[in-house]
């Protein structure tokens, strides 16, 4: 049965209300102070309400998100590639889950707020010394995952960290194998120079923030986990292929 916390935060009356604060607040460090670039919104015209997996490289913990959610209400009022006047706040659209680390949104206040937009936490499974070694995500991580899938979209972000090209995790390919969603590439970029990593506060104003939604993925479910995985990594633009075309990929989150 599911806890108070988790009925809280499927209840979409609550959902619309923090949509609308949250928004107001990140509205004008997203569209006003930094310029935001939107292309492919084509692509979101005619997916399904359900079994839509986005899957994107992470930059901050929260402007990343924050980002895809005001697109998601924006293309629901007939946007195209851009945000305009945030009116689409009013009834925004909430069919939308994101996978966040459960340490990450334990932090502060405002992290706790956000979880009630449709936060999705998990357990990191790092091995002790070291971020990088991972198994991948909790069992029951995976199940909540799932379970999401059912009902909505769901944002998730195969590396699991702001480090640009890190490896992917196992999990994501495992629940794209399993549950056979829509999966749609997404492609950031900006992020990291314009917020510092909680994504809250300004590091660099008047930044081009970019976001780029591909067409979905053709994917053979019945290939193995690591093919989708490097299918994944590939599409958003973080496999090896991609990690010496240009200067901008040298820049890391971690400085």
């Amino acid at each position: 049965m599911a806890s108070f916390g988790e009925r809280i935060k499927n209840f979409h009356p609550v959902r619309k209300i923090v949509y609308f604060f949250v928004g107001l607040f990140s509205y004008p460090g997203i569209a006003i102070i930094n310029k935001l670039k939107i292309t492919g919104t084509e692509h979101l015209k005619s997916l399904p309400k359900c079994r839509v997996l986005f899957v994107s490289n992470h930059q901050t913990y929260f402007a990343d998100v924050i980002t895809f959610l005001h697109i998601f209400c924006a293309v629901k009022w007939g946007k195209k590639n851009k945000l305009g006047i945030p009116y689409y706040l009013l009834n925004p659209f909430t069919r939308v889950n994101y996978v966040a680390a459960e340490e990450t949104m334990k932090g502060s206040f405002i992290s706790r707020l956000f979880l009630l937009a449709g936060g999705l936490t998990v357990r990191r499974t790092w091995n002790k010394g070291s971020k990088e070694k991972r198994k991948g995500l909790d069992p029951s991580d995976t199940r909540k995952i799932t379970r999401a899938l059912e009902n909505n979209w769901v944002i998730t972000f195969p590396q699991g960290t702001t480090k640009p090209f890190a490896p992917g995790r196992k999990g994501t390919a495992l629940i794209i194998k399993q549950v056979k969603p829509v999966v749609i590439p997404v492609v950031i970029s900006g992020f990291w120079r314009a917020f510092t990593k909680k994504g809250l506060t300004f590091k660099k104003k008047g930044s081009v923030l970019s976001v780029t939604f591909k067409e979905s993925l053709q994917i053979n479910y019945d290939a193995s986990i690591e093919e989708i995985l490097a299918q994944v990594m590939n599409a958003i633009e973080q496999s090896k292929n991609y990690m010496m075309m240009g200067k901008h990929h040298w820049e890391t989150t971690e400085k």
